[in-house]
């Protein structure tokens, strides 16, 4: 019982620092993701339309090569780039979103039968305009999950940005160990985890809804 009257005295006393950590971490993240979806989903269309193959591989490849590198190594390399701070950890978290975005994307487009989309050609639709009413409708459900995916990959590995000075929950963590104080230590991971639960949730529901409607919707 102590322990979580400790608990709560512990909560009501950092309340502001708390939020303050939570605010760091979920922009952190956000921007991320941001900037994954804006730039990673496009070239997963392109690389569709694609007609050299070792250009293909080899984006996979890199993309492949870039999620084996443990996170503080990753972090690590940035600094020389980007010094330390906000910066290097955003584009840390961004190279490590390419692989499952890039792939969900690249394979959901590819799923579509060709003969809608050729039927859409026919009816005089723009390359860009199959791109935008018929491809990436059809193939919204797996981009998606690639979405889901990279966002919960994110926000978990976005702890360890405080390494490099971004701050975030990652930030109360690194505190807490240093001053061995269990409460630090346990309200950022658990925070952390409620977070990436909170956004697997509602982006697993986004989802659901846009299956039910994909599954119900017509096609040309």
């Amino acid at each position: 019982m102590n322990v979580i009257t400790d608990y709560i005295e512990y909560w009501q006393d950092r309340y502001d620092s708390i939020l303050a950590y939570v605010l760091q971490h979920i922009t952190i993240s956000f921007v991320a993701i941001v900037l994954a979806v804006v730039i990673i989903i496009p070239l997963a269309i392109y690389m569709t339309k694609m007609k050299n193959e070792k250009v293909k591989n080899a984006i996979f490849s890199i993309s492949n090569i870039l999620q084996t590198i443990p996170t503080i190594a990753m972090l690590a390399l940035m600094i020389p780039f980007l010094g330390i701070g906000f910066k290097p950890a955003v584009a840390a978290l961004f190279l490590y979103a390419v692989l499952p975005l890039l792939r969900n994307t690249y394979s959901g487009i590819k799923s579509i039968d060709q003969s809608i989309v050729e039927s859409a050609k026919g009816m005089g639709f723009s390359a860009f305009q199959r791109i935008l009413i018929i491809e990436m409708p059809l193939a919204f459900p797996y981009i998606m999950s690639g979405i889901r995916t990279t966002s919960v990959y994110i926000i978990s590995w976005a702890e360890l940005a405080a390494v490099v000075g971004a701050g975030g929950l990652g930030d109360l963590i690194l505190a807490g160990i240093g001053f061995n104080d269990k409460k630090m230590i346990f309200t950022g991971t658990i925070l952390s985890i409620l977070i990436a639960l909170f956004l697997d949730v509602v982006l697993g529901r986004v989802e659901k809804n846009i299956l039910k409607k994909h599954k119900g919707g017509s096609t040309i």
